[in-house]
């Protein structure tokens, strides 16, 4: 089937970009001997984590425990969880996880320290864990001179495993340009650094040093303190990533496809894609450069300024050639939350459809618990 014949809306997914972005990142981690355990939130799916540890990926940050236990029941062992957990429901979660694989939480809070170590003694388990560090984004983490004397308290709680440190440079999403990344990527390393001398002071020596973000990545991988990066929206790339060109039009291997349906007035057409397709994001932590929902393929001169959940404003800048009838290719801005909101995804090659992946691990596990 060509794409020209496909319904619309459709999330699309070039299978070369898709292969090629796994493989750059892969060969550019292994030419500095660092692992990468990339983040799984950005596609779900268990196709492409397998496509992952084809090209040498040893292990998988996960964004839900849904996700870390859908990896594990499929035979992944090297997982480890990125937020800190607190109710008994997440807790016994945790340890069930533990007991199955090399799982690995992370951990920033001493309260929610106390309820993992007290469920794990008596379920007589011992629980790894790294501690967040904040290298910038002011979300989770320790501040990075106080790791040690955290590290410290933490030497209470008998059935938790210290293992080492990991961060995620986020505030690089709020750069509005190219210039803005070098300097978020040397925050994200400093941070790390300076945690480490606080854990030796201490006397802890950290085992493991992760971190990472897509943009990023170029720039601490060969830091020779960090031995674990997680990029995860570098699979599909987005218009985020080409607003800091991180990643060009053709190295962006997620799009919706969509159809002119209606050109109300002038300067205004609109196509059967909105929310539902693309969310609402402009830029998770205030991306001042992205303008509109997404980047239309071919037509600088269209911005995707409105959306409903089913239809998409785009405003024409100047003169268009795009009539009625027409389909045309956007680029979202967070491909994440696109792939989230199907349940597959039409894996494309020269304009032919070759196969759909199944967006696997979205959703709630609440329905096979229940």
């Amino acid at each position: 089937m060509k794409i020209d014949e496909l319904y619309t809306p459709a999330i699309l997914l070039d299978l070369d970009a898709l292969e090629n972005n796994i493989r750059r990142y892969a060969e550019e981690a292994a030419k500095y001997g660092k692992q990468i355990w990339p983040m799984l939130k950005t596609h779900k799916s268990l196709e492409i984590a397998e496509m992952q540890v084809k090209a040498g990926a040893t292990g998988f940050l996960c964004g839900t425990l849904d996700e870390c236990e859908f990896l594990a029941d499929h035979g992944f062992d090297n997982l480890m969880y990125a937020y800190p957990v607190a109710t008994k429901v997440s807790i016994d979660r945790v340890l069930k996880l533990s007991a199955k694989c090399n799982f690995i939480i992370r951990i920033d809070d001493l309260d929610g320290a106390a309820a993992l170590d007290k469920a794990a003694g008596e379920a007589g388990q011992k629980v790894k864990y790294t501690l967040i560090v904040d290298s910038g984004l002011h979300r989770f983490g320790i501040v990075p001179a106080k790791v040690g004397e955290f590290a410290k308290k933490m030497e209470a709680f008998r059935n938790l495993a210290f293992c080492g440190i990991s961060s995620h440079s986020g505030h690089v999403y709020g750069v509005s340009s190219k210039a803005g990344v070098p300097e978020c990527a040397k925050q994200e390393c400093d941070a790390l650094h300076e945690a480490i001398a606080s854990l030796k002071a201490a006397g802890f020596t950290p085992k493991l040093v992760t971190t990472g973000s897509t943009p990023t990545f170029w720039q601490s991988v060969a830091d020779p303190e960090i031995g674990i990066f997680h990029p995860g929206n570098y699979v599909f790339n987005d218009a985020i990533q080409l607003s800091t060109e991180t990643a060009t039009v053709e190295q962006c291997a997620l799009y919706i496809l969509a159809s002119v349906i209606s050109h109300p007035r002038e300067d205004v057409y609109i196509c059967d894609a909105g929310t539902k397709c693309f969310g609402l994001d402009q830029g998770a932590h205030g991306n001042s450069s992205i303008k509109g929902y997404g980047h239309v393929i071919g037509h600088p001169e269209l911005e995707v300024d409105g959306l409903s959940e089913e239809v998409g404003k785009l405003h024409v800048h100047g003169t268009t050639d795009i009539k009625v009838g027409d389909k045309i290719c956007i680029i979202p801005n967070h491909s994440c939350s696109s792939a989230n909101l199907t349940s597959y995804l039409i894996g494309i090659r020269n304009d032919e459809v070759d196969h759909l992946i199944t967006v696997d691990i979205r959703g709630n596990s609440t329905r096979k618990n229940a």
